[in-house]
């Protein structure tokens, strides 16, 4: 780890630190994550897709890297920010550091600069693009900085074959936007045969495999960017088969969308495994994982956040879909059971 780093945001400030990981010029969105641990799961977590991770726990690495814990197989992330990496991390399943995994997956790192800082100003004045230079920044990298977009996310993202991915009772198809192993293995577990469909899926070739359910996974990106009018249009017609459909994370806002419902992008997101939601039915709470950026506007909501009131989930009787995370990789297990949600409805649905 070594090496002069600048980070410059688009509004001109500056921070000055270290590079771990590769070296280099880049560009993205940053966003900042309020996880403790978990932190494998979310720098492969496709839904960072074109933006810079930002950690607000000041210690990042501790129990190393662990391949099985990952949640897909790259890193869709541009660029990894903490305050400090840990280089000798103490973990019997470890196989690297992070600083060695970074270098190895050509993935930027920056540490040493006053995260907490970096944060306030995200959360005072909103997400904001950045770039990490190794020249003290000038005008025209703000400039690079502020042009930045983050564009067709989900197809940057999604497979690009129909596979099957387990064996079981019940066949699920799920539309793959940037899924999470989380998701396959929570159906897995729930004697689901899985098969994992390309985000441009024609509704009737994923109709055809005659599925008991169906699932739209989590995935990256504005839900309204142009790019996804074909999948909400899918979407739509999955919805209108009768089948069962669950959604999470930007599946939850492509059946929102196909319903009629508007997107908004939030200030700064919902992005940790401490995010608490309530069940607008009993008032319980629930401490969740989450990862997005933008929210449905509906006065219909299942489930609300806490901190600010925001939509969270929504029920349409036989489908339903939720904003968070309920595999929870990494993150509490509190609403594991909407999976269990998800196989009743579709046997009640069988039994009709």
């Amino acid at each position: 780890m070594s090496g002069t780093a600048y980070l410059i945001l688009e509004n001109g400030i500056t921070f000055e630190g270290k590079y771990f990981g590769a070296q280099g010029d880049i560009t993205g969105e940053i966003v900042f994550t309020t996880g403790m641990t978990g932190y494998l799961e979310t720098i492969t977590d496709p839904g960072y897709y074109g933006q810079f991770i930002l950690h607000t726990f000041p210690l990042i690495g501790n129990y190393g890297v662990i391949p099985s814990d990952f949640e897909s197989a790259n890193i869709r992330a541009r660029a990894y920010i903490v305050k400090q990496p840990c280089q000798n991390p103490s973990n019997f399943r470890s196989e690297t550091n992070l600083d060695a995994f970074l270098k190895e997956r050509g993935i930027i790192g920056l540490y040493g600069i006053d995260t907490r800082a970096l944060t306030k100003i995200i959360r005072e004045n909103g997400v904001m693009n950045g770039k990490i230079t190794s020249s003290p920044p000038t005008a025209k990298d703000r400039s690079e900085a502020k042009a930045y977009k983050v564009l067709n996310a989900v197809a940057s993202v999604s497979s690009r074959g129909v596979e099957k991915v387990s064996e079981g009772s019940k066949r699920v198809a799920l539309l793959d936007f940037g899924v999470k192993r989380g998701i396959t293995a929570a159906l897995a577990a729930r004697d689901c045969e899985v098969w994992t469909f390309p985000h441009n899926t024609a509704a009737a070739d994923i109709l055809k495999l005659k599925p008991h359910g169906i699932m739209l996974s989590s995935g990256p990106g504005d839900p309204a960017d142009p790019a996804n009018r074909g999948i909400i249009a899918a979407v739509l017609t999955l919805m209108q088969s009768g089948v069962t459909v669950f959604g999470i994370c930007i599946g939850h806002q492509f059946m929102a969308l196909a319903n009629g419902y508007k997107s908004k992008k939030l200030k700064f997101g919902h992005r940790g495994s401490n995010q608490p939601v309530k069940d607008t039915k009993t008032g319980k709470v629930y401490i969740t994982s989450q990862n997005h950026g933008y929210e449905i506007i509906t006065d219909n909501s299942s489930f609300i956040n806490v901190n600010d009131g925001t939509c969270e989930g929504i029920d349409y009787g036989n489908s339903f879909s939720v904003q968070f995370h309920p595999e929870a990789c990494g993150g509490p297990l509190d609403t594991s059971f909407l999976f269990d949600r998800f196989m009743e409805r579709i046997n009640a649905n069988a039994s009709e």
